[in-house]
């Protein structure tokens, strides 16, 4: 049996995010493990319009295209107004069939480790048929990052990291059977 693609998605596009250095993070980890192809997925590189207000036809069938070739995901959510960015959202709803029967992990960070957002994204996956797994490494913006701006995770949340895709591999492989 092939091994799994598992993308490793980006929730934000604004200048100076954090979640480029989360992402990487969480890919060095996967990639480690030698169980899974793992691939950071950056919706920034997409340049989705918002939906609706032009033709973007190009961008949604890149999208879409590169969705279709994961079988599950990783999203990297920073907690904004206690929600996902915009960003996020409107990345979710560019696409529908691409994520159907598909799985997802979700590694969270904000003030109280973006729970918040995580929980809201939890919703929005469940529309989209995706089963979101239980663990969820949630990341303090005061703990985790020096000056707010430099990720350095503590070491305890690699527990949780391996047992996160450990279900997401789980998930996604009984999944792939679906689709």
């Amino acid at each position: 049996m092939s091994k799994l693609n598992i993308g490793i998605i980006l929730g934000s596009t604004r200048q100076g995010r954090l979640s480029p250095q989360v992402g990487e993070w969480i890919k060095k980890i996967a990639d480690g493990r030698g169980d899974a192809n793992y691939e950071i997925v950056d919706i920034a590189d997409f340049k989705l319009p918002l939906l609706g207000e032009v033709d973007a036809t190009e961008q949604a069938t890149a999208w879409n295209e590169k969705l279709f070739t994961l079988d599950g995901f990783v999203f990297i959510v920073q907690e904004y107004n206690h929600s996902i960015t915009g960003a996020l959202k409107n990345a979710l709803d560019y696409a529908r069939e691409a994520w159907n029967n598909k799985a997802a992990g979700i590694v969270s960070y904000g003030s109280v480790g973006g729970a918040r957002a995580a929980e809201h994204l939890r919703g929005i996956l469940g529309e989209l048929s995706v089963a979101d797994v239980r663990v969820h490494p949630a990341l303090s913006l005061f703990t985790d990052f020096e000056s707010g701006s430099v990720f350095k995770p503590a070491d305890l949340h690699l527990t949780n990291v391996n047992a996160m895709l450990d279900q997401v591999l789980a998930w996604s492989g009984a999944l792939k059977t679906l689709r």
